[in-house]
């Protein structure tokens, strides 16, 4: 074979010599077909893009579309979801009832609506409050894991539980120790149900425990984030630091926190998102029938999640899907504030 190297294009031919038994030198040409790099690639990329299409790039579209058509139904000689194939379905002349048409209704509507803007407050107040202590209680936890030896795997393990343990599970244990003749009461020899209003509860109190429950379940991944992070910290700089007579605080604040704030951007971020889609939480520990948030009225501690499900469940699906492009837009405008500000606060 000659030492020719195969030029960059797709089809080539090369020359292959072969000895024959005369001693002459026979030249076989073989075409050779190499395959692009942006082929390759996509050919890579294309289960992952069907994935991403099907279950996040579409459902969005459609629920945006969705949440500009006023009076849509589930037409039942479509039988799609789609908003655009149930628009001209009722656009057709064999429909009968109120056709489908295109406005910002929905959203006049919701944004009018007490029990959305109840379930918004709530929501933004329990983010307020959860997302903050969890990320300094678990930094703070992670940081006195790392720095005990004995046991540390057994503390570990305990602080890990409620991760991989089922969320209505823990709810339904909260509901017991807050419950009238729970080991809460028991303990501080008080006698009434925090949980329902109509046994002496009231609104604060359930706010308690229904933060209480979020930090608490929301310790468990923040800390193994942490702990990562600190795994990577080179223990230079701490020797130097103690050499130079820095206190634990100042160390935990001029090199623990700096080094950190990839991951405490990553936790921050991921943690808003969360707490804004709350709405297992609050079932799980209300756990009074259908939809139930507290309360005598079953919405004193309702989410945008839950009027979003409560409005599914009521067929005004063009309601629903307005109420979760606004929790979208919420989720989005701090996503940016986080990103602009991490810009000179994060040190990668």
């Amino acid at each position: 074979m000659n030492d020719k190297k195969p030029l960059p294009i797709s089809e080539e031919t090369m020359q292959v010599d072969v000895f024959s038994p005369s001693g002459g030198t026979l030249q076989v040409k073989k075409s050779v077909w190499y395959m692009p790099e942006w082929l390759k690639a996509i050919i890579a990329l294309i289960p992952a893009l069907f994935f991403l299409i099907v279950f996040m790039i579409y459902p969005i579209i459609n629920t945006f579309l969705l949440s500009f058509l006023e009076n849509f139904t589930w037409v039942g000689g479509s039988g799609s979801s789609f908003a655009i194939v149930n628009w001209l379905y009722s656009q057709g002349e064999g429909f009968r009832g109120t056709p489908s048409v295109w406005s910002f209704q929905n959203y006049v509507i919701i944004l009018k609506d007490p029990s959305f803007r109840n379930a918004l407050g709530n929501t933004a107040l329990m983010v307020i409050v959860s997302v903050p202590l969890t990320i300094i209680i678990s930094l703070l936890l992670a940081v006195s894991l790392n720095s005990i030896k004995v046991l540390q795997g057994f503390f570990q393990t305990v602080f890990f539980l409620p991760y991989v343990t089922n969320a209505i599970a823990l709810g339904m244990v909260f509901n017991v120790m807050f419950s009238r003749g729970g080991p809460i009461n028991s303990l501080f020899g008080l006698d009434f149900n925090w949980l329902l209003q109509a046994h002496g509860a009231t609104r604060w109190s359930m706010f308690a425990v229904i933060t209480t429950y979020s930090v608490w379940n929301g310790l468990a991944f923040k800390i193994l984030v942490f702990m990562s992070g600190l795994a990577t910290i080179d223990k230079q700089y701490y020797d130097a630091a103690r050499i130079d007579g820095a206190s634990k605080a100042k160390i935990f604040m001029k090199i623990t926190v700096p080094l950190l704030s990839p991951q405490i951007l990553y936790i921050t971020i991921t943690s808003f998102i969360g707490a804004f889609k709350a709405y297992t939480s609050v079932i799980a520990l209300f756990g009074n029938g259908n939809l139930d948030f507290g309360g005598t009225g079953g919405k004193e501690w309702m989410t945008v999640v839950g009027y979003v499900y409560i409005m599914m469940q009521r067929d005004q699906t063009g309601r629903a899907a307005a109420a979760s492009i606004i929790l979208l837009l919420v989720i989005l405008a701090i996503t940016l504030v986080q990103s602009l500000v991490s810009k000179k606060r994060v040190h990668y």
